[in-house]
């Protein structure tokens, strides 16, 4: 029993400590295990897969397969974790996997989920972002207690969560593959985001550089921001409020400048005409 907690790694046997274990050895058909309901993992890496089936097909599978009793298939197993290994097992061919049979509630089982793929370092920050997000939708967590729970910064925890607030294009850009995590956490909150995503498409830019091109579109916009002095301001409004019609004057440091008056329909423009002919 020894042997398999520590082959599972640190969390995950943290977690088989605190449930009820079958001691013996099990062996079950692969027909009968089913999915995870919790699985947070949507992608699997085809590349990897390929070489653990490989190692499965020389050794077997060394890591046993966590499952709990299927709540909605008789006389079936729901995978709790080691969903990657039961896929190349059957690649490999293999008819029957070794297990272990765990009694886990719902939030037990995410919680395996979630410690198994973020253990491994090629999860999608995705799907490890929207685990986060179920146990703290689903199973009241704060971010505070993922934080202390999974081992990392409440700091990671926030810019993991941020990404899920991207556009429906960048997150299919992430999911596919496209750009990176790094790149997605520069794009988080910018107005241009899908524009800047798209340039780091077409140019194949790098992190550090997606980094200077945001640097450089913030300097424009902060030139662009119009620092209005309160006098100028204020002569606007009363000119507005006279006239019945927006106004916008602009002065620079030489008192140079423009009035701009602006109507909507044609009535107004024939007023602004009157009053220009009235002090000609």
């Amino acid at each position: 029993m020894d042997k398999i907690k520590k082959g599972l790694g640190r969390g995950l046997s943290s977690l088989i400590g605190e449930t009820k274990i079958e001691i013996q050895k099990n062996i079950l058909p692969i027909n009968d295990l089913v999915p995870n309901k919790f699985q947070p993992r949507k992608i699997f890496d085809e590349a990897n897969l390929q070489d653990l089936t490989k190692s499965i097909k020389e050794r077997g599978i060394i890591q046993p397969i966590i499952v709990r009793q299927s709540s909605e298939y008789k006389k079936k197993f729901e995978i709790i974790a080691g969903e990657r290994r039961l896929i190349a097992a059957k690649k490999a061919g293999l008819s029957e996997v070794p297990v272990v049979i765990t009694e886990a509630d719902d939030l037990k089982s995410l919680e395996f989920a979630i410690v198994e793929n973020v253990q491994r370092h090629d999860l999608n920050p995705l799907e490890e972002a929207q685990g986060y997000k179920r146990l703290i939708d689903e199973f009241k967590y704060d971010q505070d207690k993922v934080s202390k729970f999974i081992g990392k910064s409440r700091s990671y925890i926030s810019n993991c969560l941020r990404l899920l607030s991207l556009p429906g294009k960048i997150i299919k850009m992430i999911e596919d593959k496209l750009i990176t995590s790094g790149h997605a956490k520069i794009l988080v909150g910018l107005e241009n985001a899908e524009f800047i995503a798209n340039k780091v498409l077409e140019k194949k830019l790098s992190v550090r550089q997606t980094e200077n091109l945001v640097k450089i579109f913030k300097k424009k916009n902060k030139k662009n921001v119009n620092y209005k002095d309160v006098n100028i301001s204020e002569l606007e409004k009363n000119i507005a409020e006279k006239i019945g019609l927006n106004v916008v004057i602009k002065n620079d440091k030489r008192n140079k400048g423009s009035i701009t008056f602006f109507h909507k329909e044609i009535d107004q423009l024939n007023k602004i005409i009157e009053i220009v002919k009235l002090y000609y």
